[in-house]
């Protein structure tokens, strides 16, 4: 068993709006993934959060003619409302509001202006209110227009301050190039290496409090604030300033969107000129799509999540975003889908070997979990025994590189496997039987159908942590401390006491089936 640190994080979510779905499928991929090391026995510290600071809060502020503050503090409760709903097991939830991280964010800028990183010039140049950024004429499309996500675009000339990302593109191209693990997937590492063979501009890091009050004031000059990225991409760095045996960060889940600048320019140049190691990897996730068309509340494509979990169960919404969708790319999030997916997955292949085994236990064996008889385990318990150490072994290396949707695939091949063994072994013919060769054959197949239900549920727990907690008292199972013990074949639960009946996964009704 491992015993190292590891950190991982989200990006920290904007509350300029409510959770969606591309929220809480980084929340629970970024858990996966705490839990399944936890489970190999790292020490692990898992960081999520909101980013407060920044133009669009102020002026969302102001429309409700509500305070900064107090509208951060609403929305802010809606993401620490949604971690709880998922089942996400971060350690702790960071907001760029708290004194902890404004001390952190100061103290690094005066460090790097200190060193001559930072200095002020006169800038003349479009400015993108909705993203909060500077723009160039590259930006343009190509009929000369701006791009729609930009929003309204006006120029500007105003004094800034500026760091000195330039200086530091050669280095982070020779990094990226001897760090080829730096990004998953690692195609879009080499989509990085493409943006830096463009020359760096120097990065505004600054807004003038005439302009822009809801903020960070730059410590050598109050009359400034510090700009989005400057203050959110810290808080990493800010959450372990006290545990600093974290640091560097082993991985920041983050969307494909904000991969480029920012986390793979921005941060590992600043982290460099403020003498601080960079993170060791970064994960960027793809999108979802609703229905096969672009997420939308205002054409009502879109899924809130905590209504959706409140209807179908955490554990079936936690299941299908890990399923559906390959870490990296994009996927799509349907409800005929997900009820298919529900139906045959969930309920009639698991939530079936559940009830199986606890009705058959009950019905021939009093409610108690018999011994195998190693005179009747012939070739079908043979192949299931087989079957369970190829599938431990390639579920273990899949998930350690991030390839979910197969470890569950292969998962449940293991469950319809075990439920295909019960169908061949027909324990309730063996039961009619008083054959002394048919009841010790009776015992063998029950026996072996609770341990391989067991066995696969063991897999199951990063990502369905609830349902597996209950699989687990069903079957009178007692988790060991070391899970890697949990993954061997064997008789743990000979003797213990079932439950007489689970319902895991009700069935939806009939007006939810039909919803397309």
């Amino acid at each position: 068993m491992s015993n190292r640190n590891f950190y991982i994080t989200t990006a920290i979510d904007y509350v300029n709006g409510a959770p969606h779905l591309g929220h809480a499928y980084e929340k629970v991929l970024s858990d996966v993934i705490a839990r399944f090391r936890r489970l190999m026995g790292d020490r692990v510290f898992f960081l999520t959060g909101v980013d407060e600071h920044g133009q669009k809060v102020q002026q969302s502020a102001r429309a409700r003619g509500i305070d900064p503050q107090q509208f951060c503090d609403e929305i802010s409760q809606q993401f620490r409302d949604l971690c709880a709903k998922l089942d996400i097991s971060n350690d702790d939830f960071i907001r760029t509001t708290e004194p902890r991280h404004k001390t952190v964010v100061r103290d690094l800028l005066q460090k790097l202006y200190d060193k001559g990183e930072i200095y002020k010039a006169d800038y003349k140049g479009y400015y993108s209110t909705r993203q909060e950024q500077f723009l160039q004429e590259k930006d343009r499309n190509p009929d000369g227009a701006w791009p729609e996500i930009f929003g309204e675009v006006t120029e500007i000339t105003e004094s800034n301050y500026f760091f000195k990302l330039r200086q530091y593109q050669d280095w982070l191209i020779e990094y990226l190039k001897k760090n080829e693990d730096f990004i998953f997937p690692r195609y879009r590492q080499k989509q990085v290496l493409e943006f830096l063979a463009e020359p760096l501009n120097d990065l505004c890091i600054s807004r003038p409090k005439e302009r822009l009050e809801w903020g960070i004031p730059l410590p050598f000059d109050e009359n400034f604030v510090t700009y989005v990225w400057f203050d959110a991409l810290t808080n990493y760095y800010t959450a372990v300033t006290d545990k600093l045996e974290f640091w560097p960060a082993d991985i920041h889940v983050i969307g494909k969107d904000i991969l480029v600048p920012p986390h793979a320019v921005y941060w590992p140049i600043m982290l460099k000129a403020a003498g601080i190691e960079p993170p060791r990897s970064i994960l960027a996730h793809g999108w979802w799509s609703i229905n096969g068309s672009k997420m939308s509340k205002s054409t009502g494509n879109f899924v809130e999540p905590v209504a959706f979990a409140d209807k179908y169960g955490t554990d079936a919404l936690r299941y299908f975003v890990i399923r559906e969708m390959s870490v990296g790319q994009d996927s799509d999030f349907s409800q005929t889908q997900f009820l298919a997916r529900y139906n045959a997955e969930l309920a009639n292949n698991l939530g079936n070997l559940v009830n199986r085994t606890l009705n058959m236990t009950n019905r021939f064996a009093a409610g108690a979990i018999p011994a195998a008889d190693a005179s009747t385990s012939g070739d079908l318990e043979k192949e299931l025994h087989s079957l369970w150490e190829k599938t431990r072994d390639e579920v273990l290396a899949l998930n350690e590189g991030f390839q979910f949707h197969i470890a569950l695939e292969r998962t449940f091949a293991f469950v319809t496997a075990t439920n295909a063994y019960i169908e061949k072994r027909a324990p309730w013919k063996l039961g009619k039987s008083a054959a002394p060769a048919d009841q010790a054959a009776l015992r063998t197949s029950l026996a072996t159908m609770a341990e391989s239900l067991r066995l696969a549920n063991t897999l199951l727990y990063p990502v369905m942590p609830a349902a597996t907690a209950k699989i687990n008292a069903v079957l009178g199972n007692k988790p060991a401390e070391n899970w890697r013990d949990e993954l061997n074949w064997g008789t743990t639960l000979t003797g213990s006491k079932v439950a007489e009946t689970a319902i895991l996964f009700p069935r939806p009704t009939t007006s939810d089936s039909e919803k397309k």
